[in-house]
């Protein structure tokens, strides 16, 4: 008897405070929250899923896997360079839109002799192409919660 009734109270004691969460003010905030990440049927941030497609989008894909987050691109050349080839990929690490969630990694090669020779990649590039997708995933945000 005592068990039940203890029971009851702690039920009461969690749904009272949440019964007043419901009232009409809070709309404009819980849509809010909704678009900012977890309105997706895909594994991760859906923002920086379709940054990360936007920004490697003049770059052949290998493999796309949106419940794990991994783009893979296939050899690039650059036809003002080319010399040089970059290979990327980007590993979407959250469902939140933070800037810890998206990796990127990349490999280039230099043509030597006709050999293609691994090279060093500057760590500025993977971070401005980190940046250039943090920036187009806020954007696609913010025109989702305005539009």
């Amino acid at each position: 008897m005592i068990r039940p009734l203890r029971t009851a109270l702690m039920v009461a004691v969690i749904a009272l405070p949440l019964a007043a969460c419901g009232g009409r003010g809070n709309k404009a905030v819980a849509r809010t929250d909704l678009a900012a990440s977890k309105v997706t049927t895909i594994g991760v941030n859906a923002y920086l899923w379709r940054a990360s497609l936007d920004t490697l989008s003049f770059m052949p894909l290998v493999q796309t896997d949106s419940n794990g987050g991994v783009i893979v691109t296939d050899w690039y050349v650059n036809p003002q360079v080319p010399t040089e080839r970059m290979k990327v990929t980007v590993s979407i690490l959250d469902q939140d839109l933070r800037a810890d969630a998206v990796r990127v990694a990349a490999l280039r090669e230099v043509n030597r002799n006709g050999q293609w020779v691994s090279a060093p990649v500057a760590a500025a590039t993977t971070q401005k192409l980190e940046d250039v997708i943090l920036t187009r995933a806020r954007d696609l945000r913010r025109a989702s919660i305005a539009g």
